[in-house]
């Protein structure tokens, strides 16, 4: 349900939407994994005291205003989510909140409230396609998927374009599932799945105050293989985490980081995301210019001053499969940065655009294909590994996040 309002921080026109994802009935398995922002939004701090109530009916969201740290943005949230559990005849403790979108400005509680009828009126047992559309804000599409297991589904829907670090973007994801698994079992599950691929993407290093990821079970479905669902789970989540950073905001290349070898998980992880979050290095990747000194300078830097300890005299690192370092020193030569031009240009999604009166545009409605920038960093010694996601730093970034509000 989407409707005009006017934000009292702002007095100009602006539009929300409404989104409602309503069970059949209320369910007692549900779980939740939230931002680590220790600033977070009013849902967040609602959305933890719901994980103690004994079932969930619905989850509410809206776009465009985040209710982040504004003054009784508590309260706010909580009298959407009364008259969300009033039309449908559930208690408040039994509705979910959401919010997203600028951060600091407050909800038009009357114009929600004036809305929601109509969000209720307009629930449907159909596709799942009118949520994926309602939650966005920059993105440029929905994203939506699913996986199929023992007669029932696991399907999911995200937000998220920017402010993409989920530690736990502006990133909002709802997985809904028919699929009988209990209470504890389901959020054990949850936990891991969102470590092994929410937790390693980054579009720019910004951890939201919003981020949600939220899994809720009807429990139509019983008998499932927890293991099955499980890998299932974690597959729909891989894959819309992937969709996340392919549709982060002016993102042209996503790249992929896999670093072998190393003494801990943990640090596999951090080089990861050092690497995918290294500005310079970034906007070579953006040039199709394969600067690999950059990305070099990034691993350096982040053991110097993360894991001094750590031995690189092993380190070998390949970018499209082309090997760029060994032995400590660098392997380049003239066919080798041909190749290498070659591999970033075959990444791109599309082709920058010069901007039209002063804005930036991507040229695209859905990803042409899913090739990335593949980078190897094989530190030489150790068992852990991690893959991290990511993407490079476009003029369409900056000119989103230069005019964002306006």
């Amino acid at each position: 349900m989407r409707f005009d309002f006017t934000p009292r921080e702002a007095p100009k026109p602006a539009k929300m939407t409404l989104t409602l994802i309503a069970l059949d009935r209320p369910t007692a398995d549900f779980a939740a994994v939230f931002t680590r922002n220790a600033l977070p939004g009013a849902p967040i701090v609602i959305g933890r005291r719901r994980l103690d109530e004994p079932t969930l009916g619905a989850i509410i969201v809206n776009n465009k205003v985040s209710n982040v740290c504004a003054p009784g943005g508590v309260e706010a949230s909580e009298k959407i989510c009364a008259e969300t559990a009033r039309l449908l005849e559930l208690k408040p403790g039994q509705i979910l909140p959401s919010s997203t979108g600028v951060i600091g400005w407050g909800l038009p509680v009357e114009a929600m409230i004036g809305a929601l009828p109509s969000a209720v009126s307009t629930l449907t047992g159909g596709s799942i396609l009118p949520a994926a559309e309602g939650i966005v804000t920059t993105d440029l599409y929905p994203k939506i998927r699913r996986a199929d297991l023992g007669g029932g589904s696991i399907v999911g829907i995200a937000k998220g374009a920017g402010m993409i670090e989920p530690n736990m973007a502006t990133m909002l994801v709802y997985v809904l599932t028919d699929l009988a698994v209990p209470r504890a079992e389901l959020r054990a599950m949850l936990t891991r799945a969102v470590n092994a691929t929410f937790n390693t993407i980054s579009v720019d290093s910004d951890t939201s105050t919003s981020d949600t990821v939220a899994l809720v079970s009807s429990g139509r479905v019983p008998g499932v293989d927890h293991a099955a669902f499980e890998q299932a789970l974690t597959t729909v989540c891989r894959d819309l985490a992937e969709d996340v950073v392919r549709n982060g905001e002016g993102v042209r290349h996503v790249i992929r980081v896999q670093v072998q070898h190393a003494p801990t998980a943990e640090l596999a992880r951090a080089l990861g995301k050092a690497i995918v979050n290294a500005p310079l290095f970034k906007c070579a990747v953006a040039g199709n210019d394969p600067n690999v000194g950059r990305l070099v300078q990034a691993i350096g830097k982040h053991v110097g001053a993360q894991a001094p300890s750590t031995d690189l005299s092993h380190l070998r690192l390949t970018l499209g499969g082309i090997e760029i370092f060994a032995n400590g020193v660098f392997q380049l030569n003239p066919a080798k940065e041909t190749a290498l031009v070659a591999h970033l240009r075959e990444a791109e999604l599309y082709a920058s655009a010069l901007p039209k009166d002063g804005v930036f545009t991507a040229p695209i409605s859905y990803p042409p294909h899913e090739r990335c920038v593949e980078i190897v960093a094989d530190l030489g010694h150790g068992t852990a590994s991690a893959t991290v996601l990511g993407g490079d730093l476009t003029h369409e970034y900056v000119s989103e996040n230069a005019d964002y509000r306006s």
